[in-house]
C-alpha cells in the first residue's frame, strides 16, 4: 500500500526543531524527503548525542526522532559545485523546506524567486520567528521567544507574576505544523495552476493564531486574561485534584456532569440546589474546589477514575510519560512506534497520529547517518556516474 504523500519529492533544508518537524510530518505521510545537509552533518545530530541515557549508538533522541523516513545527501552548498548539485536536485523536486533565518536562503541561493526559475512548479516553505516581511522580521527566535510574544505564555501559569511556557515546545511544534498544512494547500494549488509558490510560515503567526477564541474575547472585553493554573474561566468544577496517589482532571461543564458527579461524590454541601446551575457554582468555586481536593485525597486514582467513568463525566489521569506511552488506547493507535538506528538497534517514539482510511500504511525508516544516501541519490535520482561524484567529493563538494 502506498503511502498518500507517494510522489512528492521534499529536499529538507531544516535544522533543529520547527522546520524538521514539519518535514517529518509530510515523511511519514509518504513524501520522497532527501535531508540536505552540510558535509559536517547538521547541527541537531550533536544534540544529546553523547548523552547515554538519552541517545542510540551516538544518535541523539531529537535526531532519531524527527529524521525518520529521511534520506542524507551531504552537500556543501557554499561551494558553486555543491550548488549545482543542489540546483538538478530542485529539478526533480516537488518542495523545499528550511527554516534558515530571515535573509539566508537568498544568501545561499536557494530561496523562491532562485528556484523558480530553475523549476517553475517547485513550492519552497521558510519556517522562521516572525516571517518573512514586516517591522523586524529578523530578531532570533526559538520556541520560547514564539511562546513569549505570542501571548500564550501570559495565560500559563497559576498567577500574573510567574508566567509559565508550555511544557512541550509548542512554538518550534506549532511552526512545523503549519508549515506541513501549508505545503500541502500550495501542493493542491498547483494541481489547478501547474505552478509553484513560497509559503511564509511565522512561529509568531502561528501562536497567535492558536489563541483562537481567546484572542476574540480580548476583543470583545479590552481585558487581558491572566493565567488560572488548571481551573476554568467558565466552567466549576474544571481542574485539577490530587487524588491519594496521584492527580486527575475533572471536567464539569455542564449542569447534567453536575448532577452525575454528586452522584460520585458523597458531599453535603453540594446539595445545595444554588450549585445545580453554572452560576451559583461559581460564585462558590474555591470551596467547591477545595471540597473536592478534601474527598478524592480518600482514595487512588483508579478508585475515582471507575466510578466517575461509570456516570460518563469527563476525567482522566494526569499521566507521567510512562503512563501516558504504555496507556492501552496510546498503544492501540499505534502512536507508539520502533525508531530504528541505521544499524539495527531501535528505540522507541511517538507515532504518526494522522490515520486514513484506506491509505494508512505506517513505516517508520531510521534516522539516517550523513550522507547515507548521497551516492544513492545523485546515480538514481540525477543520474551521475560514480566517476563525476567522486570528482565532486574531492573538490569538497558532497559528502
Amino acid at each position: 500500500m502506498k503511502k498518500p504523500l507517494h510522489g512528492i519529492r521534499i529536499l529538507d533544508l531544516t535544522h533543529m526543531l520547527s522546520g524538521p518537524y514539519g518535514a517529518m510530518i509530510l515523511a511519514d505521510l509518504g513524501a520522497e524527503t532527501i535531508k540536505v545537509e552540510p558535509l559536517q552533518g547538521e547541527g541537531t545530530r550533536v544534540l544529546l548525542a553523547k548523552d547515554p541515557a538519552n541517545s542510540l549508538d551516538g544518535m541523539g533522541a531529537y535526531y532519531i526522532t524527527l529524521n525518520r523516513n529521511k534520506q542524507s545527501v551531504a552537500l556543501n552548498l557554499k561551494s558553486e559545485e555543491g550548488l549545482a548539485v543542489f540546483y538538478d536536485m530542485v529539478r526533480q523536486a516537488d518542495v523545499v523546506i528550511s527554516n534558515f533565518g530571515v535573509g539566508v536562503p537568498e544568501r545561499l541561493g536557494v530561496d523562491y524567486a532562485t528556484l523558480s526559475e530553475i523549476n517553475p512548479r517547485i513550492i519552497t516553505c521558510t519556517v522562521t520567528g516572525f516571517g518573512s516581511d514586516g517591522p523586524n522580521p529578523k530578531r532570533p527566535a526559538f520556541d520560547q521567544v514564539a511562546q513569549a510574544m505570542g501571548g500564550g505564555m501570559s495565560i500559563t501559569g497559576t498567577d500574573p507574576q510567574h508566567p509559565v511556557r508550555a511544557g512541550i515546545p509548542i512554538g518550534d511544534l506549532g511552526g512545523g505544523m503549519f508549515a506541513a498544512i501549508g505545503i500541502q494547500s500550495a501542493l493542491l494549488e498547483r494541481e489547478r495552476s501547474g505552478r509553484g509558490q513560497h509559503v511564509d510560515i511565522s512561529m509568531l503567526d502561528c501562536q497567535v493564531s492558536m489563541l483562537n477564541y481567546m484572542a476574540t474575547m480580548y476583543f470583545l472585553s479590552g481585558k487581558d486574561p491572566y493565567p488560572i493554573g488548571n481551573s476554568h474561566f467558565v466552567h466549576v468544577p474544571y481542574n485539577t485534584f490530587k487524588t491519594a496517589d496521584g492527580f486527575i482532571v475533572i471536567a464539569v461543564i455542564t449542569d447534567n456532569f453536575w448532577h452525575n458527579l454528586k452522584e460520585v461524590i458523597d458531599c453535603p454541601e453540594f446539595a445545595d440546589p444554588k450549585y445545580d446551575g453554572q452560576p451559583g457554582r461559581w460564585e462558590d468555586r474555591d470551596m467547591i474546589n477545595r471540597r473536592l481536593n478534601e474527598i478524592l485525597s480518600e482514595h487512588p486514582s483508579a478508585y475515582w477514575l471507575e466510578r466517575l467513568e461509570a456516570k460518563r463525566i469527563p476525567c482522566a489521569p494526569v499521566n507521567r510519560f510512562s503512563q501516558a506511552l504504555s496507556d492501552e488506547q496510546v498503544v492501540h493507535r499505534n502512536m507508539v512506534v520502533d525508531l530504528k538506528h541505521p544499524n539495527g538497534n531501535a528505540t522507541r517514539g511517538p507515532g504518526n497520529p494522522v490515520k486514513l482510511s484506506r491509505s494508512n500504511e505506517e513505516s517508520f525508516s531510521p534516522a539516517p547517518t550523513v550522507g547515507q544516501q548521497t551516492d544513492e541519490v545523485l546515480t538514481g535520482l540525477l543520474g551521475y556516474d560514480l566517476a563525476k561524484i567522486s570528482a565532486l567529493r574531492e573538490q569538497g563538494a558532497v559528502g
